[in-house]
């Protein structure tokens, strides 16, 4: 029995996560949720409580997959910069998902303690590079993480006004203007 509920609350998130990237918090249906895992809309709330908190869960979940699948380097920033851009194109609910997160929660000015504790980590990592000099101090730990993060993002935010002209360049080549963007970043000025 405790075989099916960890697969029922698995097939959950997955349609959750499917259902937030397309249409955010506010705009995404437990209904549709549960129709689409083969379950009930009474068992999303027995596991999760509510709709807010299923959207922590899945966020959660994709932000420890990207910290165990794609460790930050600080030794790299530009390859990190670029194993990140290859996760958000391998799965593109995830920049989605953040895109959704920054909007929705800026308005309730929620954390969630997961979040938290990997962005303390990779700033504290960040830190101690630069304190060893083995990263530029040149600007802040904070700034150059910050900068990372979103740089890795670029493509999933792009204008529609461009989106016919990014589609016709090649992953390599939008991953190659990231890589080479962090690097010019981290070039003492």
């Amino acid at each position: 029995m405790a075989r099916d509920a960890e697969a029922t609350r698995r097939r959950l998130l997955t349609a959750a996560a499917d259902e937030f990237a397309a249409h955010g918090i506010a705009g995404a249906r437990v209904d549709r949720i549960a129709t689409a895992a083969g379950s009930s809309k009474a068992q999303i709330y027995h596991y999760f409580g509510s709709k807010e908190r299923l959207f922590d869960a899945v966020l959660v979940g994709v932000v420890s997959r990207a910290v165990t699948e794609v460790p930050i380097d600080v030794d790299d920033l530009p390859a990190y910069a670029g194993r990140l851009f290859d996760h958000y194109e391998d799965d593109p609910r995830i920049a989605r998902l953040a895109i959704w997160c920054s909007v929705e929660r800026a308005v309730r000015a929620e954390r969630l303690d997961a979040l938290s504790t990997a962005v303390e980590d990779e700033l504290s990592l960040i830190r101690r590079a630069q304190a060893t000099g083995s990263l530029t101090s040149t600007r802040q730990a904070v700034d150059l993480l910050n900068l990372v993060l979103h740089m890795s993002l670029l493509w999933a935010l792009v204008l529609p006004e461009l989106e016919d002209r990014i589609s016709r360049t090649s992953r390599a080549h939008r991953r190659q203007v990231i890589t080479d963007a962090v690097a010019t970043m981290l070039v003492p000025t």
